[in-house]
């Protein structure tokens, strides 16, 4: 552990950075399983809905705001979706990028309620320079507050032979990989902002991602935080049949405590149980409300860390280069925290305020009028419910190869699903009701042309489009 110390304070980082890594690399080489068998946990089976919950009688909104934070998880540089900037960079609609909406959000919250809620973006080192490039340029205004930015730790990966710090000669920056958004915690207090938004009167923190734009500050759930006292309350919704195979909320038998059980931490002979919806019936929105005079005291009697579960991912060095060494990176998550306190807590919200945007088949369905923006400056559904979109990943899982594809994106507004199989180009003035499957079985794009399609199945493939008289 020593080289692993000297090699983070050479760094910069802070001793709350390295505890935190000392408590993961523990857990590492102990052997810990981390499995909870279905014998030592309890279904979750109740919980206060926001769909029934109205403002606290008597609330003074300008004083609550006041002490309340907004924290945006800025770290994703979207690597999935071909993106080599932060996610929020993206545009989504009328121009506008999912950090605009957030931006202007938290300007519409301070002007109709005359308050400074405070602003907070936790940016990775892959992310800081180009989100504040564009909050120069955009919101400049934002980029001179004081707790604009959060700057997330970096961890050093594990070599998985020797269980030393890896190293790659080629690119040291190779040898550091992010440590999870549970380094939240661990970057609040050693970057001293923790104390220092107590200190000005903050005491209410709303975490969430920034590509999730449902996850908006709301009012009522605000003051139903602060007024259950608890220290952490945790966003959750109703698990359905495409969620079985995620991570559950469940009550840990020997302290009581609710905790979070991921698909890793569940021994095979129990995944039944596991994926059994009607039993355990809510999954974690990484939306999250923290009360932080709290947060600072349960992490004073931790030794200044959160003990939470190590997360082991099996990489190699060079994750592009198969060929270099295999290393171990260690992660916690944000959510799992709940575990750490006595007075924790969750509600159930809909599933509109957990929207991610994860895939380039999300982003097509939000950049159509499936989606409104409001004035309030949120991003919601247009009817009841919105369209199941499933694009092709061979031809537009990355954004570049998605948007040479889509001219226009088309209406979608009393669409039911759209499934996409091969390369269509979609012509601006496309219109889709019902359900609807497109197919094309040659390997050259073809033109989707304009007009309405309603509840059909349609192979565009040249060879089987029939002649026109």
């Amino acid at each position: 552990m020593d080289k692993f110390e000297k090699k983070m304070r050479d760094a910069g980082l802070s001793e709350s950075a390295i505890k935190a890594f000392k408590g993961n690399y523990e857990q590492l080489t102990s052997g810990a399983t981390g499995l909870f068998p279905e014998n030592e946990i309890a279904p979750v089976e109740s919980l206060p809905n926001l769909d029934d919950m109205k403002l606290e009688e008597g609330i003074k909104l300008d004083e609550l705001l006041a002490q309340s934070a907004v924290l945006k998880l800025n770290g994703g540089l979207g690597t999935s979706m071909g993106l080599e900037k932060a996610k929020s960079l993206l545009p989504l609609k009328e121009g506008k990028t999912f950090l605009d909406f957030i931006a202007n959000q938290i300007k519409h919250t301070r002007a109709t309620y005359k308050s400074d809620v405070k602003f907070i973006l936790m940016n990775s080192f892959s992310t800081s320079a180009d989100t504040k490039e564009f909050l120069s340029k955009s919101h400049g205004d934002l980029l001179k507050e004081p707790y604009i930015e959060l700057m997330q730790n970096k961890s050093p990966k594990v070599d998985a032979e020797t269980m030393e710090p890896a190293t790659y000669e080629p690119n040291p920056d190779a040898e550091w990989c992010p440590p999870g958004h549970g380094d939240i915690y661990i970057s609040l207090v050693g970057s001293g902002m923790l104390d220092s938004l107590i200190k000005d009167g903050v005491k209410y923190l709303f975490v969430s991602n920034s590509d999730n734009l449902g996850a908006t500050l709301d009012l009522k759930l605000l003051s139903f935080f602060a007024a259950s006292d608890k220290a952490f309350l945790m966003e959750v919704c109703e698990r359905t049949a495409s969620d079985k195979k995620g991570g559950h909320l469940c009550v840990r038998k020997k302290d009581n405590r609710i905790m979070l059980r991921e698909s890793a931490m569940c021994p095979d002979e129990d995944k039944p149980h596991f994926e059994n919806i009607e039993k355990h019936k809510f999954f974690n929105t990484n939306s999250l409300w923290v009360n932080l005079p709290k947060l600072k005291a349960t992490m004073e009697k931790e030794g200044g860390v959160l003990p939470l579960p190590m997360i082991k991912n099996k990489k190699t060095v060079d994750p592009r280069d198969s060929s270099t060494s295999k290393v171990f990176q260690l992660e916690t998550a944000m959510g799992s925290a709940i575990e750490c306190f006595d007075d924790a807590g969750a509600v159930v919200v809909p599933r509109s305020r957990f929207a991610p945007v994860k895939t380039c088949s999300d982003l097509f369905s939000l950049r159509s009028d499936a989606y409104t923006v409001t004035p309030e400056h949120t991003v919601v559904l247009a009817g009841e419910k919105g369209p199941l979109v499933k694009l092709d990943d061979k031809f537009y899982k990355l954004v570049d190869k998605m948007e040479a594809l889509v001219k226009a994106p088309p209406s979608m507004r009393e669409c039911t699903s759209l499934t996409v199989k091969g390369s269509i180009l979609f012509a601006p003035g496309v219109l889709f009701k019902g359900d609807v499957k497109l197919e094309n079985d040659s390997s050259q794009p073809v033109e989707l042309a304009a007009g309405e399609y309603v509840n059909t199945d349609l192979n565009l493939t040249p060879a089987k489009v029939p002649a026109t008289v």
